[in-house]
């Protein structure tokens, strides 16, 4: 392989197809940092991988590009100015040509987060059941809050539009904050790549899910009905 030459592993490509469902579009720097911005840009998605791309370039369509490397039994990509040649041992191969980068929705700026004021737990296996709920229940909305004691921590599965509403509630466990606070977001925000994360809550309007396992993180808007304190 020469330096400009990439062979994708197998987390990495899982990777970018989970920013995929974020952005159909991506610009990729030098380096082994990459990371997505939705169009609507309320959610931002950051990964360092175990590789590292000898140049920028820009993707338009990332789904497309990921299925055009699936035809491939083993393969690399060789960089150049304004293409990838991908291909494998055998000699087949693709041009890829590069995206107009101004076409593309990219972060501009890297999110500062402010003083964490609660963290929580939200297992694969939790996360899934909550998912579970929300689809089978027709409900839009989680809600991150205490129990009716205030001892414990709840995720809840509801639609804050309808107070008539079924609800589905989690026990996230022992609630380690004084302040009342309320965290919502919109389910259909939360696509992450699966895993355990440890969740940062901020007085501001940003969370933080810490992927346990590698090197993830994903800064997700709340809805402006939480609050914290008050």
């Amino acid at each position: 392989m020469t330096e400009t030459t990439v062979k994708l592993g197998r987390e990495t490509l899982a990777i970018l197809k989970n920013f995929a469902t974020l952005n159909s579009n991506i610009l990729i720097n030098e380096g082994n940092k990459i990371q997505t911005l939705t169009p609507t840009k309320n959610v931002m998605a950051v990964a360092y991988v175990q590789e590292q791309f000898p140049s920028r370039f820009g993707i338009w369509d990332l789904n497309k590009f990921l299925s055009t490397i699936s035809l491939f039994r083993d393969p690399q990509m060789e960089f150049h100015e304004k293409y990838v040649i991908i291909g494998d041992p055998s000699g087949s191969s693709v041009k890829y040509y590069f995206s107009d980068e101004s076409l593309l929705t990219v972060p501009t700026k890297d999110i500062n987060m402010p003083d964490t004021v609660l963290s929580v737990i939200l297992s694969q296996q939790i996360f899934t059941e909550l998912q579970k709920a929300s689809s089978v229940l027709q409900l839009p909305d989680l809600t991150i809050r205490p129990s009716e004691d205030g001892k414990n921590i709840l995720a809840v599965v509801d639609d804050r539009q309808d107070p008539t509403s079924n609800n589905y509630s989690v026990d996230l466990g022992v609630n380690p904050c004084e302040e009342d606070f309320v965290f919502n977001f919109k389910s259909d925000l939360l696509r992450m790549y699966p895993g355990d994360y440890t969740v940062n809550f901020t007085e501001t309007v940003i969370s933080e899910f810490v992927n346990a396992n590698i090197d993830l993180t994903y800064y997700i808007a709340l809805e402006s009905s939480s609050k914290y304190g008050g």
